[in-house]
Order: C-alpha cells, then sequence, then structure tokens
C-alpha cells in the first residue's frame, strides 16, 4: 500500500491548488451568471451582431431564443463538451473568454445552418470580439 506523505514546505502544490480552485469558482460564477441573465444577454449579443453586419437573418428572435437556449444549457455540460467545443479557436486570443469562445464557435459552427440566418460575415477572431464585448458583463473582475 502507498504511503502519503504531507509535506508543509511543499508550497507550490499549495500555491497551484489555490490557483485552480479559484479558477474553478471563477469559472462556475460565470456559468451562474450567463444562466441567470440569459435573456438579457441574448438580446444585447444578437442586436450587437447584428449592428455589426457580422449576422443577416430574417428573424431575429428566433436568433435570440435559440442563442438563450444556449446560453442556458451551457451551465448543464460537462466540462470536456465545453472544451472539445472550444479546441478550435483556443489560440484565437490571449486569455480568452471561455464562454465567448463557446459563442463564437456555436455561431460558426452550428447558427451558420440554421434556417434563419442568411449569413455569417467576418473572421473568427471578429466574431469573438463583437461576442466577447458582449459577454465581457459575465467575467469576474
Amino acid at each position: 500500500m502507498a504511503h502519503y506523505s504531507s509535506n508543509p514546505y511543499r508550497a507550490d502544490s499549495k500555491v497551484g491548488n489555490a490557483i485552480d480552485r479559484k479558477r474553478e469558482r471563477e469559472r462556475f460564477l460565470m456559468l451562474n451568471k450567463t444562466r441567470q441573465e440569459a435573456e438579457k444577454l441574448s438580446t444585447l449579443l444578437v442586436q450587437r451582431l447584428v449592428d455589426k453586419k457580422i449576422l443577416e437573418t430574417s428573424d431575429v428572435d428566433a436568433l435570440r431564443d435559440l442563442v438563450r437556449k444556449q446560453m442556458e444549457k451551457l451551465s448543464d455540460m460537462e466540462d470536456f463538451d465545453i472544451q472539445f467545443k472550444i479546441a478550435p479557436l483556443r489560440g484565437l486570443v490571449p486569455n480568452p473568454n471561455f464562454i465567448s469562445l463557446f459563442l463564437t464557435q456555436y455561431i460558426v459552427e452550428d447558427l451558420i445552418d440554421h434556417p434563419k440566418v442568411m449569413d455569417i460575415f467576418g473572421d473568427d477572431e471578429e466574431i469573438y470580439h463583437a461576442v466577447d464585448s458582449v459577454m465581457a458583463a459575465v467575467r469576474p473582475q
């Protein structure tokens, strides 16, 4: 049987654990806030995408509902599924907001095929910045 030794001088593991706990707490708070404010955030996000001429649609209300449902569903998703979805965009910007990355990938991959979406303009970085300009509100200070 293996012996576990707790060494009080191993500050590096304590610091690492503290950083992990802080990140997990921030992640939890961001997901909660996104779910609670999904209605407002989805309205702002779709309006921003339309105003910046990134998204061309025939029905803004339908897209707002789709984005709202995606935001509400996000907090129930497994971490693996979220990481898998954002993997292609992970290196897009330094210190990214994972929710903004997820929604950017959702827009680029899934929303483009919706019948109410006529076209999506701009590259991944432009879309991310438009999404993050709204979703920065859920990021802890």
